[in-house]
């Protein structure tokens, strides 16, 4: 009763802020895909550090996946940010599997809302290694690349980010995680996050 509950708590939520909330993506998974046939749904309350004297900014990035085999999961993604809605979804591919070593590779799209001007579309792309040094947890890490393209315009320009992270097992349905976005160039922002990610199993 407890896992329905919080499925749909937090599939409400996840719903409600992609409607109202006017950002950045975030990785926030180790290297492993969702079980084949299982579905995640997590939520991260996010902060995009302060930048060029702006002030830092709250908001939210949410996920919701898919296990399509035991190497594969496609998911949806969401930032949201006051002034800025992302959304977007990605395959991941668990391509190294060696013993508590693991590496995969994302490919996806997005679109970026501001509420000037500026909106644009991308290509996601992330390169993934994570590391359980004991029962329940995992250390990641990994860089995350997205190629923008202003709409209406001929601008284009990359974001660039390492994302060092950790996600620990509270339960077999609920994991905890915590990660950093550093910023690469002069067009990323740092971020942090952190929040839950629910697994309904077969």
């Amino acid at each position: 009763m407890f896992k329905k509950f919080m499925i749909i708590f937090i599939a409400a939520i996840f719903l409600a802020a992609a409607v109202q909330v006017s950002a950045q993506a975030v990785l926030m998974n180790s290297a492993e895909t969702i079980n084949q046939g299982n579905l995640k749904l997590a939520i991260f309350p996010t902060v995009l550090l302060s930048k060029n004297g702006s002030g830092s900014v709250w908001g939210v990035a949410g996920r919701f996946g898919y296990g399509l085999t035991r190497s594969l999961d496609i998911e949806a993604k969401a930032g949201l940010f006051k002034g800025l809605k992302y959304f977007g979804a990605d395959l991941e591919y668990w391509f190294l599997k060696s013993g508590d070593f693991n590496g995969s590779v994302a490919l996806g799209g997005h679109m970026t809302d501001y509420s000037g001007a500026g909106d644009s579309t991308g290509i996601d792309t992330s390169l993934l290694f994570s590391h359980k040094p004991v029962e329940n947890l995992e250390i990641y890490g990994g860089l995350m690349l997205a190629f923008e393209s202003v709409k209406n315009s001929n601008d284009s320009f990359t974001l660039m980010h390492f994302v060092p992270g950790l996600e620990y097992r509270i339960s077999s349905d609920l994991d905890f995680l915590a990660e950093v976005g550093i910023a690469l160039n002069a067009n990323s922002r740092s971020y942090a996050s952190v929040g839950l990610a629910l697994y309904l199993l077969r």
